[in-house]
C-alpha cells in the first residue's frame, strides 16, 4: 500500500474497554484513532473491549477519521483472537504490538486474509523495542499489506534503560532508522505519545520536532493535545499557496518545454513540484476531513 496523503496530524489512543470513550470519540478532531485492546485493557476485560470495538467499528459513525485496532500480540491469548475478529469488522488498519520480525507481519497478514478482512484494511506496525528497530527495513518490507509504523517511545526508553528528555536524543536514532525504512518502502510513518498532559511547551515542541524529522503525525493519549498536533503537522496557509504557485509555474514552464522556473527568486525542479502536490493534495484532504 502506497503511502498517501490522508491527513494524520494526530492519532489518538483510546481504550476498548470504554464504552464512553468510544462514543465520545466520535466528536473529537483527532484525524485518527487507535481503538486500544493492549496496554490500555485490563486482562479480564479482554474479550469485553475487542467486542465493543468491533462492534463499534461496524456500526460507524465516526465521520471521515481513520480506524485503527491495535491488537494484542500474537503470543498472547488474545491477539489471534483480535486478529480474526478485526478482520470480520473490516477497520482501516490492525495495529500490531511490539513488532520484531517480519514473520510477525506475514502471521497477522495470512490471519487477515483467511478470515475476510476487506483490502482497504491495511497492518500498522509499533516499533517499540531494540530488535524492532534493528530489523524496521525488514518489518517495512514484510508485507503489500503494510501502511505504517508507529513509534513506541515510551517503551522503547525502558528497554534501553535510557531517560526521557526535552530533546529525545536517547531514541533519535531509533526515530531515523525507522524513518528510513518508512520511507524507503512508501509507507506512513507516526512519532510516539509525549506522557507529560501537563508539559504544554514541551508537547508542542515535540510535536515540531516530529515534523521536521520528517513524520507524518503525533500518537496522542489525550484529547487536549489533539488541536496542536492538528495545528503544528498542518500545512500552513502560506505554504499551500506557495506550493499552488509552485505547481502552476513549473507546468507552464513545461508547456514552454522548459525543465526549470524560477519562482520568488529560487530555482524550481520536479522534486520541489513534488513536495508541492503532496503538501497541496494534504491539504485539500484536511478540508474535506474537517468538513466530514
Amino acid at each position: 500500500m502506497a503511502m498517501t496523503a490522508r491527513p494524520r496530524r494526530s492519532v489518538l489512543y483510546m481504550p476498548g474497554s470504554n464504552a464512553r470513550a468510544l462514543e465520545k470519540a466520535k466528536t473529537l478532531a483527532a484525524d485518527a484513532l487507535i481503538l486500544d485492546l493492549e496496554d490500555a485493557v485490563a486482562p479480564d476485560a479482554k474479550a469485553l473491549a475487542r467486542d465493543q470495538v468491533c462492534a463499534a467499528v461496524q456500526a460507524g459513525g465516526y465521520g471521515g477519521r481513520e480506524l485503527i485496532i491495535r491488537s494484542n500480540g500474537l503470543d498472547t491469548p488474545w491477539g489471534r483472537d483480535d486478529i480474526i475478529a478485526a478482520a470480520k469488522a473490516g477497520p482501516d488498519a490492525v495495529l500490531l504490538p511490539k513488532v520484531e520480525t517480519a514473520a510477525q507481519v506475514q502471521e497477522a497478514e495470512a490471519l487477515l486474509k483467511q478470515h475476510g478482512a476487506p483490502e482497504k484494511t491495511a497492518i500498522w506496525c509499533m516499533m517499540e523495542t531494540p530488535k524492532g528497530i534493528l530489523h524496521a527495513e525488514a518489518i517495512a518490507a514484510a508485507s503489500p499489506r503494510l501502511g505504517a509504523l508507529v513509534m513506541g517511545t515510551s517503551d522503547l526508553v525502558k528497554d534501553l534503560n535510557a531517560q526521557h528528555t526535552p530533546l529525545r536524543l536517547p531514541v533519535i536514532t531509533a526515530l531515523g532508522l525507522c524513518l528510513l525504512a518508512a520511507r524507503a518502502w512508501g509507507l506512513a510513518i507516526l512519532d510516539g505519545v509525549h506522557l507529560d498532559l501537563d508539559d504544554a511547551s514541551g508537547f508542542e515542541a515535540a510535536c515540531r520536532q516530529g515534523l521536521e524529522l520528517g513524520f507524518d503525525g503525533k500518537t496522542l493519549i489525550h484529547p487536549k493535545t489533539i488541536d496542536t498536533a492538528n495545528r503544528v503537522f498542518a500545512p500552513t496557509p502560506g505554504q499551500v499557496a506557495y506550493a499552488l504557485r509552485i505547481i502552476a509555474a513549473f507546468e507552464g514552464a513545461m508547456q514552454e518545454g522548459k525543465a526549470v522556473v524560477l519562482v520568488d527568486g529560487k530555482l524550481i525542479e520536479n522534486l520541489h513540484v513534488e513536495q508541492a502536490k503532496r503538501l497541496a493534495a494534504l491539504a485539500a484532504q484536511i478540508e474535506k476531513l474537517r468538513a466530514a
